[in-house]
């Protein structure tokens, strides 16, 4: 937000644009490879700039933002919110997957574990097939 804020690195800037709660945890997410820019991995010490775009991986989602302004400092969520912008695509995109993950479409649904039966049915399948 601040004018002497043109140098700073990309895991403090995460942390204060509250993508992570801790500066750490900003840090091993950006070594984990879960923060690219222009289709590569990251390093911890990248300096951002007004403009550049990210790809940051946060649980389930993808969010692509565009660094709007640089800053330090942590501060509450509506003034970090103005620290970036997500693209329409990423929103669209992520709204998509949390609609699918809440109507349980991508996660198998079972009956539970297999019975005895079923299990004998299945490792005998399992002997024919090798």
């Amino acid at each position: 937000m601040n004018d002497n804020d043109d140098k700073v690195r990309l895991d403090k800037w995460l942390w204060a644009a509250r993508f992570y709660k801790t500066r750490a945890l900003a840090k091993a997410a950006i070594e984990g490879g879960k923060v690219h820019h222009r289709g590569e991995r990251c390093k911890p010490g990248k300096e951002p700039k007004v403009g550049d775009e990210y790809v940051v991986r946060t649980g389930f989602d993808d969010r692509t933002i565009v660094v709007r302004a640089l800053s330090v400092v942590r501060r509450g969520a509506p003034e970090a919110q103005l620290l970036y912008c997500e693209t329409p695509e990423s929103i669209a995109k992520r709204e998509a997957a949390a609609q699918q993950r809440k109507a349980g479409a991508l996660g198998v649904q079972t009956d539970g574990r297999p019975t005895k039966k079923q299990r004998r049915q299945i490792l005998n399948f399992h002997d024919l097939q090798g």
